[in-house]
C-alpha cells in the first residue's frame, strides 16, 4: 500500500496531492511530514506562485490516523499539526480543491487553505466530538473564522455535516465545480493563474499584508500597512512594463474616441 505526497510544479503552480486512498488520504506522522516539506519546496521554488492542495479520490482527507492520536502526546500531536499548518503559514496563496470527505484533521487542511474549491461529492465533517474527542490544531479558531460562531457550533458541538451547496451557502467554499476531480483541479488551476501570472514579491507581500490587515480594527491602520509596500511595487519594474504596455494598448484602441476609419 503506497502512501505518499505527490508534488507536481508546473506554470507557476504547485500541486500538492495526498495520495493515500486505500485509506482514505488519512494523515499519518509521515505523511504530515512530507506534506510539510512539499510545501517548503514550494516555497524554495522561485517559479511557484501558488500551490494547490488536493487528496486523491475519492476523498480529500478523511482526518488524522486514529493509531497514531491514540498513541499521541503532545509532540506527536504537534507533529501530526504540523502538515496543515504549513498550509495556513504558507506565505504563497494556497487553493484547497476538495473532491471528497474533509473530516476530522481533512477539515483542518482545508480550512488552513486560503480559498476553497468543492467538488459535487464534497463533505465537510468537524467529527471530534462524535469520537470523544477534542477538537486540535486549532480548528475551532479557523471553523469560526470561516463560518461565523452558530455555523461552527452546528458542526463542532451539535455533528452537523455540510455538504458541497450547504458548504457554499456557508461560505466556507468559494464556489462548487460540478464534475469530475480533474475538472475541479482544473478549475483551481484556472483560479490561481492571475497568482501564477503576477511578479512573485508582489504575491507575497499582498498575501503579507492581508494577513496583517484582517487582524486590524481601524481603516487608518491598513491604510498605513498598505502604503510602504505599495510604494516599492510603484518603483518596480514590472510595474513600469504594465503601466507601458497597457497606455500602449489603450492608445492603439482609441482613435480620438472613434473607431478605426470613422469620420466625424
Amino acid at each position: 500500500m503506497t502512501e505518499r505526497i505527490l508534488s507536481e510544479h508546473s506554470g507557476g503552480v504547485a500541486v500538492i496531492t495526498v495520495d493515500a486512498p486505500d485509506r482514505r488520504n488519512a494523515l499519518t506522522l509521515d505523511l504530515s511530514a512530507q506534506l510539510t516539506e512539499a510545501v517548503a519546496a514550494a516555497e524554495r521554488d522561485d517559479e511557484c506562485r501558488a500551490v494547490i492542495i488536493t487528496g486523491t479520490p475519492p476523498a480529500f482527507c478523511a482526518g488524522a490516523d486514529l493509531s497514531a492520536l491514540g498513541e499521541a502526546k503532545e509532540e506527536g500531536l504537534r507533529a501530526i499539526y504540523e502538515g496543515f499548518l504549513s498550509v495556513a503559514r504558507c506565505t504563497l496563496p494556497t487553493i484547497a480543491a476538495i473532491g471528497g470527505a474533509a473530516v476530522g484533521a481533512g477539515l483542518n487542511l482545508a480550512l488552513a487553505a486560503d480559498v476553497r474549491l468543492a467538488g459535487p461529492r464534497a463533505r465537510f465533517d468537524a467529527r471530534f466530538l462524535q469520537l470523544g474527542l477534542h477538537p486540535g490544531g486549532g480548528m475551532t479558531w479557523m471553523l469560526q473564522r470561516a463560518v461565523g460562531g452558530q455555523q461552527a457550533t452546528a458542526m463542532t458541538l451539535l455533528g452537523e455535516i455540510l455538504d458541497a451547496s450547504a458548504a457554499e451557502r456557508a461560505g466556507l467554499v468559494l464556489r462548487v465545480v460540478e464534475g469530475d476531480h480533474d475538472r475541479l483541479l482544473a478549475a483551481a488551476r484556472e483560479l490561481a493563474r492571475p497568482a501564477a501570472e503576477a511578479p512573485r514579491d508582489l504575491v507575497t507581500t499582498i498575501k503579507a499584508s492581508m494577513r496583517t490587515t484582517r487582524e486590524l480594527r481601524k481603516h487608518a491602520d491598513a491604510v498605513d500597512t498598505e502604503l510602504a509596500p505599495q510604494l516599492v511595487s510603484l518603483d518596480s519594474p514590472e510595474f513600469t512594463a504594465r503601466l507601458a504596455e497597457l497606455r500602449s494598448r489603450i492608445s492603439g484602441d482609441d482613435s480620438g474616441g472613434r473607431r478605426p476609419g470613422s469620420q466625424r
